[in-house]
């Protein structure tokens, strides 16, 4: 038989078997700061007492922001000027003062009452007196006085009823004794109500411009109204203008009808 048709397989000197080729492993991918890092941190990996810190301080943070913000948005006077300030004292000062002549009058009163040596007619003065001043606040009689004369014009139809209550209120609390409003007289249980440029006060329409006719101190009552972040400011942020004129003699002629309880009754014998 011929050697070449019947091969064999060329085994090494020695008689050993070869050993076959066996591919070799991979190098090792080597891991980055930068991955090592980010599977630390996530996924996060917490213990209740670390999320409760955790809870803690954001609340925290939180208050902290909130009353930082509040601070500094805390009072509209805080970036008033020196001479603003000292005209707002000046106003507080007033009102204290107008308190302490109200109290001596009536002292003065209670001891003209208990001195006089005919109680009955003083007594009777007094009450007239006094029914004078309650018609005043009650609208149901005319006054006439010092004051001023507040016109707020609104081009844009931007004012709303509780602007002009704001200014009554500044007003009133500025020692205001009588007040009407392009005809209609403001009284303790007067209302404004409706839309921007559609108020109505006391169910009654009315139309800019919006005239406030005043009796009291006019010293007291202009600053009321031109106070930092007060009535004037705010309609003029609301592109309205504001016209303040004083007057030794304005006439509050407005009237209410008296109006008798339905069921109050006066507890006096």
């Amino acid at each position: 038989m011929n050697n070449d048709e019947n091969p064999r397989s060329e085994q090494p000197e020695g008689g050993a078997s070869a050993v076959p080729d066996v591919p070799a492993p991979p190098p090792a991918t080597e891991v980055s700061g930068r991955q090592r890092l980010k599977a630390g941190l996530w996924p996060p990996r917490l213990s209740r007492a670390q999320l409760i810190v955790a809870v803690l301080l954001f609340g925290l943070g939180l208050g902290l922001a909130i009353q930082v913000r509040s601070t500094n948005d805390d009072s509209a006077l805080r970036g008033a000027r020196q001479e603003d300030l000292v005209r707002i004292l000046d106003e507080v000062d007033d009102r204290t003062q107008r308190l302490e002549d109200e109290k001596q009058r009536l002292d003065d009163q209670r001891t003209e009452l208990e001195t006089s040596s005919d109680q009955a007619e003083e007594a009777r003065k007094q009450t007239l007196e006094k029914e004078r001043q309650l018609g005043i606040l009650a609208g149901t009689v005319a006054a006439q006085g010092p004051g001023i004369t507040l016109t707020i014009t609104d081009p844009s139809g931007a004012v709303a009823p509780d602007m002009l209550l704001d200014a009554i209120q500044e007003l009133r609390a500025a020692g205001a004794e009588a007040i009407q409003v392009n005809g209609v007289r403001v009284v303790a249980n007067t209302y404004f109500s409706g839309d921007a440029g559609k108020v109505q006060v006391d169910g009654e329409k009315i139309e800019a411009p919006y005239e406030f006719t005043v009796i009291g101190k006019p010293q007291d009552l202009e600053p009321a109204l031109n106070i930092p972040g007060g009535v004037v400011q705010t309609l003029e942020k609301e592109q309205a203008t504001v016209l303040v004129e004083r007057s030794d003699d304005i006439v509050v002629d407005a009237l209410r009808p008296a109006q008798r309880p339905d069921y109050a009754r006066s507890s006096s014998p």
